[in-house]
């Protein structure tokens, strides 16, 4: 005779056990999800550090290596004019973290003009260091007046310095700290006088000192 024993079910204790093995692997998968994700932000935060630094390269290049001999007209106190050379910087202002006064200020060619405006191909640009931050500005006008507003962009942040320096004309590996030099050669129109190269050194957060050269068309 056979005897039939009804289905024996799961215990109190053998669901506990499952329930907590499962919270074990779901929290465990919890963990590995949470940490691509920030693996993924953290990835993704570097690589707009990087396209940043590189923008910010890419126009101080555009900048410097389309450097023209062209002073602009400056507008003083009591309607004088005078005139701003092609290149100026002052050393004071090359190390400062915080300062309303530029780094340098320049006057480049190549200024595109898509929509054809009556307007130079020369512009009259000025960097400026402000709290960690490079900023751009440049006047919609070459020889601008006390009234005129200049647009601003900035295209660099999480500095710790900026610094530049100015290689003269026949001066070797003589590097200036400030332009037009102190040392001139007689009979040198210094508002129209250029370096042959520039260096320019940001001090990043993120990776340590990036230094380039750029060389100025004779």
């Amino acid at each position: 005779m056979h005897i039939r024993h009804p289905n024996r079910g799961f215990t109190l204790l053998e669901l506990l056990v499952a329930m907590f093995i499962a919270a074990v692997i779901f929290a465990m998968g919890y963990g590995a999800i949470n940490q691509a994700v920030k693996n993924r932000v953290g990835l993704q935060e570097q690589q707009a550090k990087l396209l940043e630094l590189q923008t910010a390269v890419r126009i101080i290049e555009q900048d410097f290596v389309q450097l023209a001999p062209r002073p602009i007209r400056e507008l003083i106190s009591g309607g004088t004019n005078t005139y701003q050379p092609a290149l100026i910087s002052a050393p004071n202002s090359t190390t400062q973290s915080s300062s309303t006064q530029p780094l340098v200020q320049l006057t480049r060619a190549g200024w595109t003009n898509p929509s054809g405006l009556q307007r130079p191909a020369l512009q009259r640009v000025a960097y400026f260091f402000d709290n960690g931050t490079l900023r751009r500005e440049y006047y919609p006008v070459l020889d601008p007046t006390q009234a005129t507003t200049t647009v601003r962009r900035d295209i660099m942040t999480h500095l710790k310095s900026v610094q530049i320096r100015y290689m003269q004309q026949g001066q070797g590996d003589n590097w200036q700290t400030q332009w037009p030099p102190l040392t001139n050669t007689v009979g040198v129109n210094t508002t129209r006088q250029r370096p042959i190269a520039v260096e320019i050194t940001l001090d990043t957060e993120a990776w340590g000192k990036i230094v380039r050269i750029f060389e100025i068309a004779g």
